[in-house]
């Protein structure tokens, strides 16, 4: 899986969506300009120690971000979107790509993405979610799709034992 962040502003939610990529095993990248430095101290706390860890790829712009990844599926999250998250089907490299914190993806972007433009429901009175939210709903319903490819499904007790494992 692939979560595309354009033009994101807000380093702590860069942050948290990097910390999110590390724990599924998603790669990340980032389409400048961004509102902060990927050295920024918001961004790595928010990260904690996993930023190290992430697979990271930044591009100059968005037509970069096409050249690089030529024919790659990718969905676009907006609040603008006819299809909900959930009606589409994710294949295990696909791209999910989010908007900055401010506007979202341009809807020039949109308008040639019709059919993987998609949306997180929500009441009417809210215009969004925040960034680092959307991501992890969004990203949590493919993998599911998945199967959670490759992650960790059973969890331990650090001291104790679960019943069947006596």
């Amino acid at each position: 899986m692939n979560i595309v962040l354009f033009e994101p502003e807000i380093p702590a939610n860069t942050g948290n969506i990097g910390r999110t990529c590390v724990a599924t095993g998603t790669s990340l990248h980032l389409i400048e300009p961004l509102g902060f430095s990927i050295s920024d101290k918001m961004v790595k706390r928010a990260g904690m120690d996993y930023w190290d860890k992430l697979d990271l790829h930044v591009y100059n712009d968005y037509n970069d971000f096409l050249a690089k990844n030529p024919g790659a599926k990718v969905y676009m999250a907006t609040t603008k979107a006819r299809h909900t998250y959930t009606q589409v089907e994710y294949e295990p490299d696909c791209f999910i790509m989010f908007g900055k914190e401010s506007a979202g993806i341009p809807e020039e972007i949109l308008v040639d993405n019709e059919e993987t433009s998609i949306r997180i429901p929500m009441n009417e009175e809210i215009r969004s979610l925040n960034l680092s939210n959307s991501v992890a709903i969004v990203l949590y319903e493919a993998l599911r799709q998945n199967d959670f490819a490759n992650m960790q499904l059973k969890g331990n007790l650090h001291r104790l034992h679960w019943h069947d494992e006596v």
